[in-house]
């Protein structure tokens, strides 16, 4: 059987290969996998005398990674980069010098048609990173009454019209569960008011993104994440978070502002150049900040 192959393409390369500054026989850590393109950015850097160590709470990203990792110092490993802490004692690492989260979905989980996250999908409204675990979004949906599903999109995805879809949600379960992502798509933007102006994204993707925070855990496992990583780093270490929404971006700049052990490197977040953005649009709301341990 053929391995699937990644198609994603790492935002902000340059930027985290340069902040992260490896040197040859460092310890490094790619919290987030997805294609392995800043993994391999990373393990190329180290050589053979480093050690790249690649999380991914998603299995498929895990093997469809692989052949962009081939003959690579690169360690794969199922989890959450909030457990790094075990994973590190589990492979028997003291300490890293560096370490890189992209919180952003990848290319190769909105191609997949099975799981939900493209607002095209005919499959089901999944969203998990981890399929193997956890309840899907559809079961979310199903369950959750009308004011906590307005509570949950408005919280995560700071959606002024949160209330008009979450109604629209519980009519139209009554009727007929929401089965696709297709579906849930369509039902969203039927209840946002289209402005004069046009809005700059789909009004889907607000919803979208408040599911898929909620069924995966996303927030609590970044505030977990940003206060055990330190933990992990050598004095002087870095790490360097890429954010996509001002949820995220706002929980990396307090902790790294908050906590006396992160130093900030970063005093404001380093965005995409104008080619990038022409070259990969997902990349257009991605910020990056660096701190190094103190």
């Amino acid at each position: 059987m053929t391995r699937p192959s990644s198609i994603h393409v790492p935002v902000l390369l340059d930027e985290v290969v340069q902040w992260l500054a490896p040197q040859t026989g460092a310890i490094l850590v790619d919290g987030t996998l997805g294609g392995g393109g800043h993994a391999r950015a990373l393990a190329e850097r180290v050589g053979r005398e480093g050690r790249v160590v690649a999380l991914d709470r998603d299995p498929n990203a895990l093997e469809a990674a692989e052949p962009n990792l081939r003959g690579l110092p690169v360690e794969r490993v199922h989890a959450n980069f909030c457990d790094l802490p075990e994973v590190c004692r589990d492979l028997g690492i003291e300490a890293v010098d560096g370490i890189v989260l992209d919180l952003g979905v990848s290319s190769d989980q909105l191609a997949d048609r099975s799981r939900g996250f493209s607002f095209s999908s005919e499959g089901p409204v999944d969203l998990r990173f981890d399929p193997t675990t956890g309840e899907p979004a559809s079961r979310l949906i199903q369950r959750l009454s009308e004011r906590h599903l307005a509570d949950l999109i408005y919280r995560y995805g700071e959606e002024r019209y949160s209330r008009q879809i979450a109604r629209a949600i519980v009519e139209r379960r009554r009727q007929k569960p929401i089965e696709t992502a297709v579906e849930l798509a369509e039902l969203v933007r039927r209840c946002v008011p289209r402005s004069r102006r046009g809005r700059a994204i789909d009004p889907a993707t607000r919803v979208f993104q408040a599911l898929r925070i909620a069924v995966n855990g996303e927030l609590p496992s970044l505030e977990i994440a940003l206060r055990r990583l330190p933990e992990c780093l050598r004095p002087a270490g870095r790490l360097a978070v890429i954010s996509f929404h001002s949820l995220e971006d706002r929980r990396v700049k307090e902790a790294f502002r908050d906590d006396a052990r992160y130093t900030v490197l970063t005093r404001r977040p380093i965005r995409p150049r104008p080619e990038e953005v022409d070259a990969n649009p997902r990349a257009s709301s991605a910020k990056l900040r660096v701190a190094s341990r103190a």
